[in-house]
């Protein structure tokens, strides 16, 4: 999940995470937010222009030393005027403020300006309660397509993930519910593909990168800069393999366990050739990425699948930890967060992963054992299938592996659990979730795993574990009625 092999001059001493060459984003203390910096969405579009100062003192005059100039915009649109083109950085509320997003912007700079050093001076002003590189984080993974024709969708390989977790069973028990909404933060969808005709949201592509974002050797395919509302993907095909997971309706390949609930796909990974690799890998700057995971939570999604991460080992000390702001805002909201923990198979955070309220979701065989590959630590919450998966391909069908590929099964899970709140008029939030589904857990075939969670994901349990749950409190309640 990060770039290490290529050369940073840019960068921040210390920093073996990939940052674009020319962007600093920084976030300005609370108090301090000029009104006047456009959102980027409406310069994308040309509703607007870019503006060329901050704050008309320490901010400009620190870069306009260290760089020559810049020209700046907002990160965010407000939730207010989501739809209101020219206008969308206007109207932010109190969450927004309080959170940051209101107060994050995105800097470019001209090329060869040093961007690590300008966010670590900028850092040090009361004015500016954070500076950073943007950073770019990447979505190693395996993808095997296969034509329809060769798929069996009632072979071994097919079911024995969904089995191992009791798929089916939980479908029947709870058949979801379409006004639940998972959004999936990632490289885009096909979607005219079989498996997923209606259930998509229209969503949004928030990628804004170009030749100038990446260094050599690193090439860009298909769209790649159009703030837009069509978030397809032609190249990479890892969101696909995470949305047949969720919402496949089951055609040729296994049912996707959120059973009814809808999509909102949020394409905010790049598709990218970079040197070393064969096949094209997923691109995604913090700033697109921030912007989608808002987005999705303005959009009304309960349930969020991020199956992305940077690895906190590759960043410098001095740097800040990415997705803080708007994993605070989704967790606000009443979002609940879903995280692949990291591929490196070492015991380490991955961010959003490692954020408290975020479930952390670490890959297992068909056997209900831990991959070699999946990132552990203490934050890890659980396990769910991540080894040759069976999912859908840009087109047709793929066999699919990493942790990216193990969350969506828990982001589906989490969907059912809102699901069957919402039947029983309780209203599941994160820490509802994460107890339902930590303590209905299979224990690993190895028991001597550590840093793997509580077990493999079993679907069915969760779900009446959220019963129980939930009859517990009805006759709570019961009782201090009589009481009363």
């Amino acid at each position: 999940m990060t770039i290490r092999a290529l050369a940073m001059p840019w960068a921040i001493p210390g920093d073996r995470v990939y940052s674009t060459p020319r962007d600093v984003l920084v976030t300005m203390s609370l108090g301090e937010d000029p009104s006047h910096i456009p959102s980027l969405y409406d310069v994308r579009r040309g509703h607007a222009k870019a503006e060329s100062s901050i704050d008309g003192g320490p901010v400009d005059r620190i870069v306009d030393e260290l760089a020559g100039g810049f020209k700046v915009t907002r990160v965010h649109s407000s939730a207010a005027s989501i739809n209101s083109s020219g206008k969308r950085h206007l109207g932010f509320n109190a969450a927004e403020q309080a959170c940051g997003l209101a107060r994050t912007f995105l800097l470019r700079v001209p090329t060869g300006s040093p961007t690590g050093r300008i966010a670590q001076t900028l850092s040090q002003l009361p004015t500016v309660r954070s500076a950073s590189p943007n950073y770019v984080a990447v979505t190693p993974f395996n993808i095997e397509p296969h034509p329809s024709a060769f798929v069996d969708p009632h072979g071994e390989d097919a079911l024995k993930p969904r089995e191992l977790i009791h798929a089916t069973e939980a479908l029947h028990f709870e058949p979801g519910d379409p006004a639940v909404l998972v959004g999936l933060v990632d490289s885009g969808v096909a979607p005219n593909h079989p498996e997923i005709a209606n259930k998509l949201r229209s969503g949004y592509d928030t990628v804004q990168m170009d030749e100038s974002s990446v260094g050599d050797g690193v090439k860009l395919l298909g769209d790649h800069g159009h703030f837009d509302r069509s978030p397809t993907d032609h190249f990479v095909g890892h969101g696909m393999g995470c949305v047949g997971i969720i919402g496949g309706l089951g055609i040729r390949m296994p049912r996707g366990l959120a059973g009814l609930a809808q999509i909102i796909p949020l394409r905010a990974l790049a598709a990218a050739k970079v040197p070393g690799q064969d096949h094209v890998i997923g691109l995604g700057a913090i700033a697109d990425l921030d912007a989608a995971v808002k987005l999705a939570v303005d959009l009304g999604a309960k349930v969020i699948n991020m199956s992305f991460g940077t690895d906190d080992t590759a960043l410098s000390p001095s740097s800040p930890k990415p997705h803080a702001d708007v994993v605070r805002y989704a967790i606000d909201h009443g979002c609940i967060l879903v995280a692949a923990s990291g591929n490196n198979g070492k015991e380490t955070k991955y961010w959003p992963a490692g954020y408290e309220g975020v479930i952390a979701v670490g890959a297992c065989d068909n056997q209900g054992q831990p991959t070699t590959f999946s990132t552990r630590g203490e934050h890890v919450a659980l396990c769910a299938p991540g080894q040759r998966v069976l999912s859908c391909g840009l087109t047709g069908y793929s066999y699919v592996t990493g942790t990216s590929f193990a969350a969506p099964f828990v982001a589906a899970a989490a969907a059912l659990l809102v699901a069957r709140g919402e039947r029983r008029s309780c209203p599941v939030d994160a820490a509802l979730a994460r107890e339902a589904l930590g303590q209905s857990t299979r224990p690993f075939t190895d028991k001597s795993q550590s840093g793997c969670g509580t077990g493999v994901l079993d679907a069915l349990a969760a779900l009446k574990s959220l019963d129980m749950m939930i009859d517990q409190l009805v006759a709570d309640d019961h009782g201090r009625m009589e009481d009363g």
